[in-house]
């Protein structure tokens, strides 16, 4: 029996349905479409509760920071090509400024799933202004993290603490490992 152009199932189709299916759950997972900030604010602050909870030392991250960028949920997923989305709060002095989206692309050797949520502390003025004039800011490599990777908890010492940005990423759920902010792109939104 062979096989027309049109039965048959290319590697393109696959990825391009794999990523069609995660940019849906991650939009169902999020709050898209819910033109509700409410939303957003009730999971900023289960989020946030949850980590001051499980990490005690990022409460005095947070006193410290001059803002907190709070993703609660972002969903990656990838199947050589990947992909994350998420959506989010600024917050300034425990008020919510503005809203964020996060996305991320990247393309390698990868396959699996994971949710986990997200806090960047911006521990000066400039870090936080800078990223609040951009139109799409993108997380680089030199981002100091003082939680990564299923929990792991580095110290905050007075180095830490010098850095303009610090990222902390816990509650991993799934299949893929090593969560990580590098490329990741965030835009300001109107829920």
């Amino acid at each position: 029996m062979s096989s027309t152009p049109s039965s048959r199932i290319s590697r393109r189709g696959v990825t391009l349905g794999i990523l069609a299916g995660v940019t849906t759950t991650a939009a169902c997972g999020n709050g898209v479409g819910s033109n509700n900030a409410a939303v957003i604010d009730a999971r900023v602050d289960a989020t946030l509760s949850q980590m001051y909870n499980l990490y005690p030392n990022t409460r005095t991250l947070a006193d410290k920071s001059t803002g907190m960028l709070v993703m609660p949920l972002v969903t990656e997923a990838g199947f050589v090509f990947g992909g994350a989305y998420g959506r989010g709060a600024l917050r300034i002095n425990d008020t919510t400024v503005d809203y964020y989206s996060t996305v991320k692309g990247n393309a390698g050797l990868q396959i699996g799933a994971q949710q986990y949520a997200h806090v960047l502390f911006f521990m000066t003025q400039d870090a936080l202004s800078g990223f609040r004039r951009s139109s799409g800011w993108a997380a680089g490599a030199g981002l100091e993290y003082v939680i990564k990777d299923e929990g792991n908890s580095i110290a905050t010492d007075t180095n830490t603490l010098t850095s303009p940005i610090l990222a902390a990423v816990f509650g991993q759920a799934g299949f893929r490992i090593g969560a990580t902010l590098e490329g990741a792109k965030y835009t300001r939104i109107i829920p």
